[in-house]
């Protein structure tokens, strides 16, 4: 946690995970983000994988350090108080429609400089999640074991929702560049950002768009190898597979010596003509030559002797974990300080809760703030957001349209 958005507020109406995100990355920041929910709980509340009591761990993570309303928004006046809250507070995360009662125009009538980002899924108004949109982007048809055939092998989905979490720290700094404009202009911003244009452009940004037209066909899988580079899983003698990379003169190098294969490669670049020092071109082209050449090397050792001379020779790489290893790693998690102490999380459990991702050397990160229970902040931000008395929001809270918190 970082004081950088302190004095900034942020109305969060979302649900799932890139609109979450977004609120996230701010309340990480310092901003005071508020998420405003459906009294019941958002569509992601109850959001798989759920503890014993029935809390959502997915949700208690993309909500942390934010506050929460829970108002009744199938009700007329439960709409207008998160309309209002918008149009005091002057900023807004949703991916709610932008055809329903919390539009741009509905929130920013009588306040001309309210930005809104709204997270969509195409550009043309249609639907779209991060596995659909994963899908047409054509990525999974790219992955899977070389051997397999173009025409007939099947799609490889991703388990990360990778396009959501991106669309989401887009989001988060297109609200800052919205509000930046608004600070040098006075004007305010409608932003919207379809999670489908997120991915279709990622892929244009990564040049493969450009590639697939040059080209005029379909890249090849690869397995495990990485396009364009050097770069695989191999598997010690011992049976531990790992993951290595060589993109520089000085990484390649590294590797070569690691292994033990000075002598090897000198052999097969005068068989073949090339210098595979030369870059990256070489070494992508003639890697099933040299993939076999390592993999020979890598039985040779068991791991830790290899992981010590890789170490030594300054190489890149990394071994293979399951999540659960991951998890349990003292580099990974314990040691590392992304992760500070559990926090007084909803859901009991407690567990190392991450920090902002960026660091600031010289700057003490505030360990990490809990996620709220829903409706914990309600009375509170009716109160000092829109001047409601406490008479006034009894009588809401009576009437069904604002829950309080859900902790008991």
């Amino acid at each position: 946690m970082y004081n950088l958005l302190q004095g900034l507020s942020v109305i969060e109406a979302s649900s799932f995970v890139a609109s979450p995100t977004a609120g996230l990355y701010c309340a990480q920041m310092g901003a005071e983000v508020i998420r405003v929910d459906h009294m019941a709980g958002g569509l992601d509340y109850d959001r798989y994988m759920l503890t014993s009591e029935g809390r959502s761990l997915s949700w208690e993570n993309l909500n942390r350090a934010k506050k929460s309303v829970a108002l009744d928004l199938r009700s007329g006046e439960g709409r207008e108080l998160l309309v209002e809250l918008a149009r005091k507070t002057g900023q807004v995360i949703t991916n709610l429609p932008e055809k329903s009662f919390l539009s741009h125009a509905a929130m920013s009538e009588g306040r001309g400089d309210l930005v809104s980002v709204r997270i969509m899924g195409w550009h043309d108004g249609r639907q779209a999640m991060d596995f659909t949109v994963n899908a047409a982007s054509g990525y999974p048809l790219m992955c899977g074991p070389e051997d397999w055939d173009m025409a007939t092998a099947p799609p490889v989905n991703q388990v990360l929702p990778a396009w959501d979490f991106i669309t989401g720290a887009y989001s988060a700094f297109a609200l800052l560049a919205a509000l930046r404009h608004r600070d040098a202009t006075g004007e305010g911003s409608e932003v919207r950002i379809p999670l489908g244009d997120v991915a279709i452009g990622t892929m244009a940004n990564s040049g493969a768009l450009a590639e697939m037209l040059y080209r005029g066909g379909d890249r090849e899988r690869l397995g495990n190898a990485i396009w364009g580079a050097f770069g695989r899983d191999f598997k010690t003698r011992d049976g531990v597979r790992f993951m290595v990379a060589a993109l520089t003169a000085k990484q390649w190098d590294g590797l070569v010596v690691a292994f033990g294969v000075e002598s090897e490669i000198a052999q097969l670049e005068s068989e073949l003509g090339v210098r595979f020092a030369d870059g990256d071109t070489p070494r992508f082209e003639h890697r099933h030559r040299l993939f076999d050449l390592f993999q020979a090397a890598a039985e040779g050792f068991d791991w830790a002797k290899l992981e010590k001379r890789m170490a030594n020779a300054g190489t890149t790489y990394e071994r293979y974990r399951t999540m659960h290893e991951a998890a349990n790693d003292p580099q990974l998690v314990r040691d590392n300080p992304l992760f500070g102490p559990s926090p007084a999380n909803p859901s009991g459990f407690e567990y190392p809760a991450t920090r902002s991702f960026a660091n600031m050397p010289g700057t003490t990160p505030g360990d990490p703030a809990p996620a709220p229970y829903l409706g914990q902040h309600s009375e509170e931000v009716l109160v000092e957001r829109l001047g409601l008395s406490s008479g006034q929001v009894a009588r809401l809270i009576d009437a069904g349209t604002v829950r309080l918190s859900d902790k008991d």
